[in-house]
Parts: structure tokens; C-alpha cells; sequence
């Protein structure tokens, strides 16, 4: 006990300045760490060595504490490394999407004003987004050769990975989906020091506990979920390049993994799996699952928590902070479709378009309460900033409302919201209900033009294997909504598309669906 009690104080201290994970390699440096999706292996001694001479590189290059770098990488064991080295450097770290455009890329790069650029061959056109950022002064490629670029292992083998002596906590500043210009960096200038005691509330133990990342390593809710309570907990990290069902679960009976962060279309996607591939897997080791970024409809929970048991919890919050909702599987049984309830350390209320506070069951925009001092800005846009806020309130552009027992149900975004005929729709609502028919896989209900009521509501599906479109199929999908919704939500049309458009982390990307439907019309909001 007296050595668990300081192992403990020892994390908590190096949590101030960003060395957990050289207390864990001292502790265990031969222990694998991370499994890349290759199948390679990296030791917790290797990764926190990478780390120490990343440091060490950056300092040779002139940057100091505080100054950014940009992270522009897939799941792999460097992306730790980076990040760890970032942690203990005191510098503020921007993970990239790999997956956009090069030309998006170098904006993300040049706007958060990065010194330093770690490029993965994958990405596309990392050489032309070197050549579009002369301020980064020091540019490494991860798993192959970028011109304009230095190599990764190489270039860090000249230098030292003893652990640093002098570490200073670093910052990160991740940027919003842009869905509507161009992107944004949330900034917020103090780093958050990670409280070590949630591990253990959550059922970490770090000789026996397996986190999974099965989503993009550079949204912050894999990053904070999956890589950063690794590095907190000491535990073994398996990451998965891409989604692919039957490798996941298999990937979770085979490795034993216990701790995972899932989005709600993950959720439909491993439900769907055949009965007989699911009962072929054990499960029975998973400790915590973790979910949130996109709504996630009560049937599809239910079931998860039918199978895997009541390990599954949710939380609702943002990058830009506030104190977030979270509600456990026990809970939420009692509140079936709530993501938790009224945060009592820092508030959240609902507002009507006048800012008028909205009672108990009528859906409005949800408002956070900012900590003292103010939160966070939107980097080099004050405009935006202000407009996010009522008072000390800001808001995240996501509705729902409370109801009489103060617990939170989403019901969609602002932007996303059907006007027809002067009623609010709200088509997650919608969607809810659609993707409990046997044949639909997906489903993202859009407000498309009509010349008297402004938008008609319209659903577009996508079907499970073995379901082909038909205006039969379509039929039969409307007459299952008008059993479960009241008329004005029902869509007066389905269509049908070989796919639907996610975000990296799991939310439809509505904006993208509506689009065409709108092609030469404006809106009317």
C-alpha cells in the first residue's frame, strides 16, 4: 500500500510538469507501450527516450517554451512521442487531420503560427506544406522521406534521451471542424494539469489495463480518452488505423483491451456485426467505455450496455472547456437519452434566440458557464469569440434542453435546424426514430427548399447490406416514422445514397447532406 501511495504523489508531481510518462518508464522502461497498427512495438523506456531528444532537438532550434508545433500524424508511436515531448518542452501542441487538403493543412500549420512541423508520409502533400511554412524552422518526416524534410529517426538519434531536468508543462490548442469558413484555434492559455486520481476512477490498473484508440489520435476526444490516459495510467496503448468492424471487436477479445473511447456511429457499426461473429468474441474484460462528440441514440446505448454491460459512459463537452456533463450506464438507464446532468461546479442553462432562459422541456441553445478568468479565446478572432458568449456564458452552437430533474438531452445543432412553416425541427430527433428500422444503417434528416413553408423535411438513408433502394423500401420507412413521431417531423420523402458524410469524430456532417438540395437557393433562416 505505502508503495502505491507514493507511486501516486510521484505521478501527481509529474503531472505538474508534464512528466508522467517518465515516471512510468522508469518504473517499467522494457513494458510495451504502443502497438502501432504495423504490429510494431514500442517499449515505454523507447517512447519517453524519443521524447527527451525531441526536446532536446527543438531547443538546439531556438524555440522556447510557449512556441507551437504542429502534429501531422497518423496513429502511430511517434505521434506519442511528439506529444509527450510537448508535455515536458512547455510547448503548445496543434494535432492535424492528416486527411485534409495540403493546402488546409498549411492554413491549420501558419495560423497556429508552429516552429517546428511533424509531417507523416501519408499525409497528402506534406512537402508542399513544408514550402508553405518557412516559419517552422525545424521539419521532421515520420515513416518515410518528405522533401524539404528531415528524417525522423535519424535526426533524433544525435541526441541525448535521458530525461530532461528542467521540464516545463506544455499547452495544446486544437482547432474547430470548420464547417462553416475556415477553421479556428481554441485557445486557452493555461495548460490543464491532469488529475491523476480519475485513472483510478475509472478502473486503470497499469499492469493489467489495455487502452484502445479506434478513432483519429488528433480529435481531441481520442487524444484526451485514449492517448493522454495512457500516457496518465501507464497502460498499454493499441491503436487501429481505420474502422473496420470485425478487426475492432477482434482487436478487443485478442488484446484484452479494457478502456476504449467510441463515437455513436461505432456503436451501430459493431451492433450490426452477424450474431454469431459478436458471441465468438469475449468481451467480458472491457472496464470503461467512454462516448460522446455526436448524439447517440437510447436504443443504440441500450444495446451496447445490453452487451458489453454497464461499462458505458458518456460525456458532453467541448475543446473550449466549461465543466461538461457525464452521466454512467446506471444512471442513464433512469435517464435514457440524457448525456448527465446540471454540472454543479460551473453552470449551463438554455437560451431562446432573445437570450431568454428557457424552462424545463423546451429546447434551446445550450450555454456553458466559463471558468474565472475567462476560458478560452478563438485564436486571432475576437469577433468570433464575443459571439459565442452571453455574459460568462458561451456556447458550442449545440441545442437541447432540461428537463424537471435537471438532466441534459441534445436534440441537434443550431445549423442544423429544420424551419418549416415557422416550426423548429430538430432532425437528430428524426433520426433517432429512422435508425431503428431493420433496414437502415444511417440516417441524416436535412431540411430541403419548399416555396411555402420554407424547408420540408427529408430524410436521407443510408441501408444495411442486403436492402436495396425502392420506393416500396421508402414507403415502408415513412409509414415506421409515422408510428413513432408526431406529423410535422415525419419527412415527406426519402432518398437513398451509397454513403453519408462523418466528420472524424462521429458526427454527420449535415451541412455536407444538405448541400446539394440547396444548390443555387439561399436558406432562409
Amino acid at each position: 500500500m505505502k508503495e502505491r501511495v507514493n507511486l501516486d504523489e510521484r505521478l501527481a508531481e509529474a503531472a505538474v510538469n508534464g512528466m508522467s510518462l517518465a515516471v512510468w518508464a522508469a518504473l517499467k522502461p522494457d513494458a510495451p507501450f504502443i502497438h502501432d497498427p504495423a504490429g510494431h512495438t514500442r517499449s515505454f523506456g523507447e517512447v519517453n527516450a524519443n521524447a527527451n531528444r525531441i526536446v532536446r532537438l527543438l531547443r538546439n532550434a531556438g524555440l522556447q517554451p510557449g512556441d507551437a508545433v504542429a502534429l501531422v500524424c497518423s496513429n502511430r508511436a511517434e505521434f506519442v512521442e511528439v506529444l509527450a515531448a510537448t508535455k515536458r518542452g512547455g510547448y503548445r501542441i496543434t494535432p492535424v487531420n492528416w486527411h485534409l487538403t495540403p493546402e488546409e493543412i498549411a492554413y491549420i500549420v501558419g495560423d497556429c503560427e508552429a516552429k517546428a512541423l511533424f509531417g507523416d508520409v501519408r499525409a497528402p502533400g506534406m512537402a508542399e506544406v513544408g514550402a508553405a511554412c518557412p516559419k517552422a524552422v525545424v521539419k521532421l518526416a515520420i515513416g518515410g522521406p518528405i522533401d524539404g524534410f528531415l528524417p525522423y529517426d535519424e535526426t533524433l538519434a544525435a541526441f541525448d534521451g535521458s530525461d530532461i531536468d528542467d521540464p516545463v508543462l506544455g499547452n495544446q490548442m486544437m482547432y474547430t471542424s470548420g464547417t462553416t469558413g475556415r477553421p479556428k484555434g481554441v485557445f486557452r492559455p493555461n495548460p490543464v494539469v491532469p488529475v491523476q486520481g480519475l485513472y483510478a476512477q475509472r478502473g486503470y490498473d497499469h499492469e493489467t489495463s489495455v487502452q484502445m484508440c479506434a478513432g483519429p489520435a488528433y480529435h481531441a476526444a481520442p487524444l484526451a480518452f485514449d492517448v493522454n490516459a495512457a500516457i496518465g495510467a501507464g497502460c498499454e496503448l493499441v491503436f487501429m488505423d481505420k474502422w473496420d468492424s470485425e478487426k475492432v471487436l477482434r482487436t478487443v477479445a485478442e488484446k484484452k483491451v479494457t478502456h476504449m473511447h467510441l463515437v455513436p456511429i461505432m456503436f451501430q457499426r459493431l451492433l450490426a456485426l452477424p450474431d454469431e461473429v459478436k458471441q465468438a468474441h469475449d468481451v467480458s474484460h472491457v472496464k470503461y467505455i467512454v462516448h460522446g462528440a455526436a448524439p447517440c441514440p437510447p436504443e443504440v446505448k441500450l444495446a451496447m450496455i445490453e452487451w458489453f454491460g454497464p461499462v458505458v459512459h458518456e460525456y458532453y463537452a467541448g475543446s473550449e472547456g466549461g465543466a461538461g456533463f457525464a452521466i454512467d450506464s446506471h444512471e442513464w438507464l433512469k435517464k435514457p437519452g440524457s448525456v448527465g446532468k446540471r454540472p454543479a461546479l460551473l453552470g449551463a442553462k438554455i437560451l431562446d434566440e432573445q437570450g431568454n432562459e428557457q424552462p424545463p422541456g423546451v429546447p434551446g441553445l445550450i450555454y456553458h458557464q466559463l471558468p474565472p478568468g475567462g476560458g478560452f479565446t478563438y485564436y486571432k478572432d475576437e469577433a468570433k469569440t464575443q459571439k459565442s458568449r452571453v455574459g460568462d456564458y458561451f456556447t458550442l452552437g449545440d441545442m437541447g434542453y432540461f428537463d424537471e430533474d435537471g438532466y441534459l438531452f441534445l436534440t441537434g445543432r443550431d445549423a442544423e435546424t429544420i424551419i418549416s412553416g415557422g416550426v423548429n425541427i430538430y432532425p437528430q430527433e428524426i433520426d433517432n426514430e429512422l435508425i431503428k428500422h431493420e433496414a437502415v444503417a444511417d440516417s441524416a434528416t436535412v431540411g430541403i427548399p419548399h416555396d411555402e413553408w420554407g424547408e420540408q423535411v427529408r430524410a436521407v438513408i443510408l441501408l444495411k447490406e442486403g436492402y436495396e433502394p425502392s420506393s416500396e423500401l421508402a414507403d415502408e420507412i415513412l409509414a415506421f416514422a409515422r408510428d413513432s413521431l408526431p406529423g410535422f417531423k415525419v419527412p415527406r420523402g426519402v432518398d437513398f445514397v451509397s454513403e453519408l458524410p462523418r466528420s472524424e469524430a462521429g458526427k454527420i456532417q449535415r451541412n455536407k447532406v444538405r448541400a446539394p438540395y440547396w444548390e443555387g437557393r439561399a436558406r432562409q433562416i
